[in-house]
This record gives structure tokens, C-alpha cells and sequence, in this order.
């Protein structure tokens, strides 16, 4: 069982999520969860004056009063009336994630949503529970609301639920199964509960925990690369770096000379003059992305620990503010840089497999034993030419666009569930590329370690990978590519 914590740092949350414990709250904060809530019935007595989503109507309703007998209507036709996502449905695990971002949003104390309410979500978390949700109906602000009314409509004993173990049910038929009531929302609790980024952060947290898998393997399948072009090292030497100091320029300089440095073909005859660009200007290249992805991730983690809610309920200073944490803008901007960042790691990915399977520097055509009968790899490299060109599409922001939604009142919003849809597909396709690489790559080694007598199985460079991919040189030609390409994303992780 764990215990919900006020801070994480990326790296945490990943190996929480990932780990499907069970979670719980302390009596801490348990206390100052229900305070928070009971502080709001107190100010809602004591005030005067309107406060929006919990007297009043939504979005440009805001100044339709509602009377004390309908607040919790008013909370219950807020779930159903923005539940209005349409799409495909979200993966399970992705679900999952904005569940346990709500619940940790929640957690913060500045919600008002009662214990009661926090106990429901944790319990259908820990036993496994995913409810369905669609794809398309997020703006980006107002909070995530259509996915997440979506998400939350099983407190009230509506949606659908999805199990690993019990298929997809009805989320009446799994409370009554579980001799529970659907909840009675108490006035805001709605309104908390479907406000927030937790659409577009569960994307973007997936997406940090993809980008450190791509992180540890790209050095590893560029390196392997350049040693089977039989490239010069020149590029990758300090003193180059040093004079034009990019943090993340040096990083991958560093990387690549590292690993170039354990290879097994250290010398080179053939050696050209310059090597092109996508083998030599790979500190450049790679280094900007990291950079940029860095910056991604530091966004993203201080999100994780952000209130993103509307209203937001302060009982130390006596006041209930409205606002507008609930805007995506920075998760927006950032996961279209992201979507850029990693767009690129993957255009020159695909160069590189250009120049692999190219007939060049003692390679056979396409790394085929037989050029001609055999096709060898060439269609690979297509594939990975047409992943790289659909990332070019992908990369149009979506955070430079805006809609007025809302009869005008939310005149503003930042596209960022667009921007995350995209940027996990954007991903998707890095992989890929990324696969065909190490796979051409592992194919002219299989050449170049009988060229030059090279002992053993594997170089030093990527060795766990070769070994995870174990590809024979002929194995093209009775395994289907598309197997292959499989085969090598499985060994990259």
C-alpha cells in the first residue's frame, strides 16, 4: 500500500503508476481534505455574494443564480451535460493515469471535494477500474472538461468501467456488485472534479516516460550506426564542443564519443574527409532536442504538483478565487516543442538509415547478401522516410490556435489536449524509426564484423541490444519485415 505524498518528481510518479499499488491517504491529509470541504459549506453560509459553479450556472451562465434545492442537480447535470467526447476510446493505462492525477489533484486540499468523494476514486483505482473515455472533446482549458466528466461519471453510477480481469461493465452494475450507492455530489464537487489538465498531463507524463527509453537507447543505435559507416570520430571531440557550449551539445558529443570509443572497427582506411550531416553533426542535432526536452519535462513535473481547479478554495486567507489555473497553455506549448524536439531525433534517424542501406562504403545495396534477387532492407527505409514525413504534418502547433467556445465567456483556449494527442503519435512514430535504424545497423554489422575479423558475437557498442535482437544476415529473407521491425523496437525497450 502507498501512501499519496505532496511532491513528486517524475521519476516517482512513473515508478508509482507503474507499479499498480494500491494507494491511500494519511490522517493528515485525509483531515485537511475534509476541512477544505467543510470550510466551503461555512463560506457558502456566511457570503453574500455568488460563487461560480457552486450557486451559479457555467461558463457564460455564470450569472444564472441557483437556488439552495437544486445545488446538487446543478452538480450531477454538470457530469452528464459535459460528457460529450466523441472518438476513439483512450487506452486503459491512459485512463488510468488521469485518474490518479484527479486523485492527487484532489489531494492538495484546495478543492473542497470531500473525503467521501476521494475514498470512491481510490477504491475503484486500487481495484483495477478504468472508466471509458473518448478521445476528442477537450479545449485545453475550462479544464479537460469533456474527457474528464467522461472519467468521473462512474462516482455517479453512470459511463462504463473497464477491468483486465471482468471486461467492460456497466459502472452501476460494478457498484451494486460492490454494495455501493452512486455518489450525491455535494456542491463544487462536480465542478472539481472535471476541471484540471489531466487529460493533456497524463499524455504528457507518458510521454516523459517514453522519452527516457528513447533517451538510453538513441546514443546507443547512433553510435552503432556511425561505426558501421565507418565514420571519423573529429566530430565528436571536446575541443569542438567547448567553443560553442551547449549544454545538451555537449551531452551528446560525449555519448556518441563514449560509445564510439568501446566500438571494435577503431580504425578506418576508407575513411572520408567529412562524413554527412546526419553522422556528423549529430551533438548538434540530438543536443537541441535534449535541451528542448528538458525543458518539457521540468513543465511537466511542476504540473504534476500544481492545482489545476476552479474555484480554488484558501481557508487560511478566507477566500474562494476564481481564475484560471485550469489553462493548458503551458502543457500546450510544451508538447508541441516536444512533438519538434523528437520529430527531429527522428528525421535524422531516417537519414541515417538512407545512408545505411545506400550501397555506400563497401556496404552491399540495402544490405541485401544479394542485391537484386534480394530487396534486402529497402522498403524499411520507406517506412521509416514515411513515419519521418507524417511527423512533419504532426508538428503544425496546435497551441497557436484558439476557438471561441462558450458564447463568448472562454474566448481563449490552448488546443493542448490536441497538442498531446498529437505528440504521443509523434512518439509512436520515433520509435519506429528508431527500430528500423538499429535494425539496418545491426544488418551491416553483420557484414562489417566478418570484413574486418572482428571477435565475438557482438562490438562494443549496443551490445545488449544486438544480443536482444540476435539478426542473423540472411534472416530477411524468411521473416517478414514488418516482424523485424517488431523485433527491434522490442530489443530498444
Amino acid at each position: 500500500m502507498a501512501i499519496l505524498k505532496e511532491h513528486y518528481n517524475l521519476a516517482e510518479f512513473a515508478s508509482l503508476f507503474h507499479s499498480g499499488e494500491a494507494l491511500e491517504i494519511d490522517q493528515a491529509m485525509r483531515a485537511k481534505v475534509q476541512a477544505n470541504a467543510e470550510f466551503l459549506t461555512h463560506y457558502l453560509e456566511q457570503s453574500s455574494s455568488p460563487v461560480y459553479g457552486v450557486n451559479t450556472g457555467f461558463g457564460s451562465l455564470q450569472n444564472v443564480g441557483i437556488p439552495e434545492h437544486e445545488l446538487h442537480e446543478l452538480q450531477r447535470n454538470l457530469l452528464i451535460t459535459h460528457a460529450a467526447g466523441v472518438g476513439q476510446l483512450l487506452p486503459r493505462h491512459l485512463v488510468r493515469c488521469m485518474w490518479l492525477l484527479k486523485i492527487l489533484n484532489i489531494s492538495k486540499a484546495h478543492s473542497a471535494v470531500r473525503t467521501e468523494v476521494l475514498d470512491r476514486m481510490l477504491l475503484l483505482y486500487n481495484l483495477g477500474y478504468a472508466p471509458q473515455v473518448h478521445e476528442q472533446g477537450s479545449l485545453g482549458a475550462s479544464g479537460d472538461l469533456a474527457p474528464l466528466a467522461e472519467m468521473v461519471l462512474p462516482l455517479i453510477g453512470m459511463g462504463n468501467l473497464e477491468h483486465p480481469e471482468h471486461g467492460t461493465e456497466s459502472s452501476e452494475s460494478v457498484l451494486s456488485g460492490l454494495g455501493l450507492q452512486p455518489l450525491v455530489l455535494f456542491p463544487k464537487e462536480a465542478l472539481a472534479l472535471i476541471n484540471g489538465t489531466q487529460f493533456m498531463l497524463a499524455h504528457a507524463l507518458l510521454l516523459a516516460d517514453s522519452i527516457v527509453t528513447l533517451r538510453n537507447a538513441l546514443p546507443e543505435v547512433a553510435a552503432l550506426s556511425a561505426e558501421v559507416y565507418l565514420c571519423r570520430q573529429d566530430p565528436f571531440l571536446p575541443p569542438l564542443h567547448h567553443v560553442r557550449p551547449h549544454a545538451g551539445q555537449i551531452q551528446a558529443a560525449a555519448e556518441m564519443l563514449d560509445r564510439l570509443g568501446r566500438g571494435s572497427l577503431q580504425v578506418h582506411p576508407r575513411a572520408a574527409v567529412q562524413d554527412p550531416y546526419s553522422f556528423r553533426c549529430i551533438p548538434q542535432v540530438h543536443g537541441a532536442s535534449y535541451t528542448a526536452l528538458e525543458h518539457c519535462l521540468n513543465v511537466w513535473e511542476t504540473e504534476l504538483n500544481s492545482v489545476t481547479d476552479n474555484p480554488t478554495v484558501f481557508p487560511e486567507e478566507n477566500a474562494v478565487l476564481s481564475g484560471g489555473n485550469f489553462h493548458g497553455q503551458p502543457l500546450a506549448l510544451t508538447l508541441d516543442y516536444a512533438a519538434m524536439a523528437l520529430a527531429e531525433l527522428g528525421s535524422i534517424s531516417e537519414r541515417r538509415t538512407y545512408l545505411l542501406v545506400s550501397g555506400q562504403r563497401d556496404l552491399p545495396a540495402f544490405l541485401a547478401p544479394n542485391p537484386g534477387t534480394d530487396s534486402g532492407y529497402m522498403i524499411a527505409q520507406y517506412t521509416a522516410a514515411s513515419l519521418a514525413s507524417q511527423n512533419k504534418q504532426l508538428c503544425t502547433p496546435a497551441s497557436v490556435d484558439s476557438i471561441m467556445s462558450s458564447n463568448g465567456q472562454e474566448d481563449h483556449v490552448s488546443m493542448g489536449a490536441n497538442a498531446a494527442i498529437k505528440a504521443l503519435k509523434v512518439m509512436e512514430n520515433v520509435q519506429q524509426i528508431q527500430a528500423i535504424e538499429f535494425l539496418c545497423a545491426a544488418q551491416a554489422w553483420n557484414f562489417r564484423k566478418a570484413a574486418y575479423r572482428v571477435s565475438g558475437e557482438q562490438g562494443g557498442i549496443a551490445d545488449k541490444y544486438l544480443q536482444k535482437l540476435n539478426l542473423s544476415i540472411d534472416e530477411h529473407t524468411h521473416t517478414p519485415m514488418h516482424a523485424l521491425i517488431a523485433r527491434a523496437a522490442a530489443a530498444l525497450g
